[in-house]
């Protein structure tokens, strides 16, 4: 029997397969709100046979943003918009759905990908940006401006506000992003913290806003909704934040009730010297699976079903996210599930689509 395609849960959140769908930016929103490219794009991807499927980087706050088209959950509109979105994808669809919350800091307000990708200043609809450090990424970024204690504390309050706003419009799990170089990885590197008070230079330090982002979270949701972490285990350059560090800030996190840890890494500088090839970050989540006693999710050009089968059945993860793959091939999962000789749900009106020959391969 495939290990891939088992059952798993997360907090109380049964997941059909351990098959996951990670935060994929698309940079098509307007004003933070969810556009008919939303509805496309998350509509394929909830028939891929995954078992869940994570919302892209979705701002506390104007400000924290990738892009100015990115999305966005400050408001009773854009609660009101993100419901209508899973309303309608669950007309037809029983996937999971959760949303990764995010505060971008030194890295926000940058011009979508594939349009010469460069700082947009405030004059042309950009804004400053913020960090723990008035450090800038390179000369592309803008060169933030270093919060404040107060500023701090405002940036946790967004983070829950926008995590009961994410309950609210039916989320079944909220991530916390705190990966790819964006502001909650940023306290956590010395690279990028420069700080000397409570937020800054120790490790206990650097990792506070983690912390409290977390608690804050938990603290305003129902008991029964699972609060995931998303981490950069390692920056990749020598002195930043590393594995080590890692597995400091994964124990305290699983203490305190962290329904599980999603295994990343890079994005904090241009720095980082990254050896990129198949499952390349996977041994840090099979680092950080055997200290903690809470779900793994690993990824990382992870592209084959056998490749995805052997890292849950041989125990280096409890899940593994495909992400640029189910970009190519939104139907990855049924595909895998055939080659594993297992099952996915599909929808009625797909079920002639199987190739001849093929039996049982849908519920």
């Amino acid at each position: 029997m495939s290990q891939l395609f088992t059952p798993i849960k997360i907090g109380r959140q049964s997941l059909d397969n351990r098959l996951v769908i990670p935060p994929m930016c698309q940079y098509s929103a307007k004003d933070g709100l969810p556009t008919d490219w939303h509805l496309m794009h998350y509509g394929s991807l909830s028939h891929s046979g995954a078992g869940l499927m994570i919302m892209e980087a979705t701002a506390i706050c104007p400000a924290g943003r990738l892009s100015p088209f990115d999305l966005g959950l400050w408001s009773d509109d854009h609660q009101l918009a993100m419901k209508k979105l899973l309303d309608s994808i669950r007309q037809y669809s029983p996937m999971p759905i959760a949303v990764q919350l995010v505060h971008a800091g030194r890295k926000a307000s940058m011009s979508q990908p594939w349009q010469n990708f460069h700082y947009v200043k405030p004059a042309d609809g950009g804004w400053q940006t913020v960090a723990p450090s008035a450090i800038p990424v390179n000369d592309n970024y803008g060169t933030p401006v270093a919060l404040s204690k107060n500023e701090i504390q405002a940036i946790i309050t967004q983070f829950a506000q926008s995590a009961i706003y994410a309950d609210k419009a039916g989320f079944d799990m909220i991530e916390i992003h705190a990966a790819h170089g964006y502001l909650l990885h940023q306290f956590l590197s010395p690279i990028a913290n420069q700080r000397t008070d409570e937020y800054g230079d120790s490790l206990e330090n650097r990792i506070r806003i983690v912390i409290e982002v977390y608690q804050a979270i938990r603290a305003v949701l129902p008991t029964h909704k699972a609060v995931g972490i998303r981490i950069s285990a390692t920056d990749w350059i020598e002195h930043g934040w590393d594995l080590s560090q890692s597995l400091v800030l994964c124990q305290k996190l699983a203490a305190l009730g962290c329904s599980y840890i999603h295994v990343s890494s890079g994005g904090l500088s241009d720095a980082q010297q990254i050896p990129v090839g198949p499952n390349y970050q996977v041994n840090f989540a099979q680092a950080i699976k055997s200290h903690i006693d809470i779900p793994v999710i690993a990824v990382g050009l992870i592209t084959e079903a056998i490749q995805a089968e052997a890292i849950v059945s041989t125990g280096q993860a409890d899940m593994v996210a495909v992400g640029r793959g189910m970009l190519y091939n939104p139907h990855w999962g049924w595909q895998a599930a055939e080659t594993l000789q297992a099952q996915v749900i599909a929808p009625p009106q797909y079920l002639c689509s199987t190739p001849h020959g093929v039996k049982n391969l849908f519920k």
